[in-house]
C-alpha cells in the first residue's frame, strides 16, 4: 500500500512540477507549486517524518506560497481572462481525484482492521533531535534563507511600485 501511495503522490508532484512550467499565468503556476509542496508533505508522511510533513504544509504550502501569490498579484498588472477551467483538469483531474479517494479509502479500511498492531522502533528521530540540528548546527543557513526571502519580497515590491515622477 505504501508503494501505491508513493507512486500516486510522486506522480502528483511530477505533474504539478510540469504544470508549473507549462502554465502561462503566474497564479496558476503558484497553485501548481502548492500541489507539489503538498505532495512532498505526503511523501514525508510515508517516510515516517510527521514533523517534516507538517512543517512542509505549514511553512511552504502555507506561508511561503501566500507570500509568492501576494508578490505575483502585486506584479501582475494585466487583467486575467475568465475561463471555465482547463481541458486537462477535466480529463485527468477528476479521474485522478476519484482514484486517489478510492486508494485512500481502501488504505483507511485496511488500517482499521490492523489497528493496535503498529509499534514504534527505537531508531526514530525525535522532534527534539531535529530541532537541535536545525537551530544549532544549521542556524546560519536557516536564518540566511529567511533574510533572502525578505529581500526577494522587498525587491518585488520595489519593482512593482509605480513611479509617477515625484521623487
Amino acid at each position: 500500500m505504501h508503494l501505491v501511495l508513493f507512486l500516486i503522490f510522486a506522480l502528483f508532484a511530477l505533474a504539478g512540477a510540469a504544470n508549473l512550467l507549462l502554465q502561462k499565468h503566474p497564479i496558476n503556476s503558484a497553485l501548481s507549486l502548492i500541489v507539489v509542496m503538498s505532495s512532498l508533505a505526503v511523501l514525508y508522511l510515508l517516510l515516517g517524518a510527521e514533523f517534516l510533513a507538517m512543517a512542509q504544509v505549514i511553512v511552504y504550502a502555507g506561508a511561503i506560497m501566500v507570500l509568492f501569490t501576494f508578490v505575483v498579484m502585486l506584479l501582475n498588472e494585466g487583467r486575467e481572462e475568465k475561463t471555465w477551467g482547463s481541458h486537462a483538469a477535466r480529463v485527468v483531474g477528476f479521474p485522478a481525484v476519484v482514484a486517489l479517494l478510492a486508494v485512500l479509502a481502501s488504505a483507511i479500511l485496511r488500517a482499521g482492521r490492523h489497528y493496535g498492531m503498529v509499534s514504534l522502533s527505537d531508531g526514530i528521530t525525535t522532534t527534539q533531535d531535529l530541532s537541535r540540528v536545525l537551530f544549532r548546527d544549521l542556524l546560519l543557513p536557516f536564518e540566511l534563507t529567511s533574510v533572502l526571502i525578505l529581500i526577494a519580497i522587498l525587491g518585488a515590491v520595489a519593482l512593482a511600485r509605480k513611479d509617477d515622477g515625484n521623487a
